[in-house]
């Protein structure tokens, strides 16, 4: 396996333009409609709900504004944006209308996503791709002028590598570009990235902030903030089990039981990290076509009382995943990349509010929002 090396230098001209989003997964459900919300609360078409940068406590942060932001991205398939915002909009995902109202938005990003990889038969070699890639993102920013570019990987969940594996996964190859070109690194996705040993020097040597991994947009949501209730109460969980029906690309994905593995890895680690230990139970995933971009997800929770009296609580949970992730995907952008011109480097555990499995910090919700609240006033304070 190659080691990428370190991140080349800073161009010598600084750039002073917008900031750049560059998604990899650029045509999939969660970019796409992160990229048609982006504009339509620009237009003032409909609010920003679910934007957490948009609440008052955020207003003086210095972030960058939803104008000034500018999208690209890789993919390895081809329909374009339109098309996909369409197929959403018919999915009831966006709302009516709003493909249309959005569409030279969506076409001048849907322009700027390039070829993604490998691909089968690719002969290049790791080192070939990630140069490729970080010469796509080095391209973006100096075309559009853009002062940095925050690296958001919302593509399709992997398999976990097997440690006999010659090849870095994809989403390594695109984290370790990434870094090459200079920019801040967020994995949205359960999938590998920058948590490799291959990558741990070049990760050192950057000079970047990064975050991560696995967005918390909804079953694990509800855990983040129900195991503090019980351990805080001092309700003993006996076992906590759940299943996730889905459809769509994320569906087709898990039904991999290898990336299904990967996907439930950082379900498990909050229950783990709140109470202590793992309950009896598992998390099942059923892959359900005709569900499209829609999920449910269900848990049940047995658990003892006073005086060992048997209780149970169910949740269900029924949403979309692609309107759920991408008012965070967009916070995420404005943060870490508020945080890059500000001069922080490395992982940053204050963004732990928005993942299943992130860089240390507290596993509760409550106490991850009030370290991102403190992240804000240091961010506001340019620290």
């Amino acid at each position: 396996m190659t080691t990428p090396s370190a991140p080349d230098p800073t161009p010598s001209e600084p750039r002073t333009g917008g900031t750049g989003v560059w998604f990899v997964g650029a045509r999939g459900s969660v970019a796409t409609t992160a990229v048609a919300g982006c504009a339509a609360i620009t237009a003032g078409l409909h609010p920003a709900t679910g934007m957490v940068t948009e609440t008052p406590p955020f207003a003086a942060a210095g972030l960058p504004s939803l104008p000034s932001l500018v999208f690209g991205g890789h993919d390895t398939v081809s329909c374009p944006l339109p098309k996909r915002a369409e197929a959403l909009e018919a999915g009831g995902v966006l709302p009516h209308g709003l493909s249309s109202a959005v569409r030279a938005e969506l076409a001048a990003a849907d322009a700027e996503i390039r070829p993604g990889g490998p691909l089968p038969g690719d002969t290049r070699t790791d080192a070939d791709l990630i140069t490729a890639f970080a010469g796509d993102l080095t391209d973006f920013m100096d075309r559009r002028g853009l002062t940095r570019t925050v690296v958001i990987n919302v593509a399709s969940t992997e398999p976990l590598p097997s440690p006999d594996d010659l090849r870095l996964p994809a989403s390594s190859l695109y984290a370790a570009a990434a870094l090459r070109a200079g920019c801040a690194y967020v994995n949205f996705t359960p999938s590998t990235g920058l948590h490799t040993a291959a990558l741990r020097e070049a990760v050192a040597a950057c000079g970047l902030p990064h975050a991560g991994r696995d967005g918390k947009t909804g079953q694990t949501l509800v855990r983040s903030v129900l195991a503090p209730m019980f351990l805080q109460r001092a309700l003993a969980v006996r076992a906590w089990s759940g299943t996730n029906l889905l459809g769509g690309g994320d569906g087709a994905a898990l039904a991999d039981p290898a990336a299904a593995a990967a996907k439930n890895a950082g379900k498990t680690r909050v229950l783990s990290d709140t109470l202590g230990s793992v309950p009896e139970g598992e998390v099942h995933i059923d892959d359900v076509p005709s569900l499209g971009d829609w999920k449910t997800a269900w848990d049940h929770i047995a658990f003892d009382g006073f005086l060992g009296s048997r209780m149970v609580l169910q949740t269900i949970w029924q949403g979309c995943d692609s309107a759920l992730a991408a008012p965070l995907v967009l916070d995420l952008a404005r943060l870490l990349a508020r945080a890059h011109e500000a001069g922080q480097t490395g992982p940053r555990p204050e963004l732990g509010f928005y993942f299943k499995d992130p860089d240390g910090g507290p596993a509760a919700l409550a106490d991850q929002y009030t370290a991102l609240l403190s992240f804000a006033d240091r961010l506001r304070e340019g620290r």
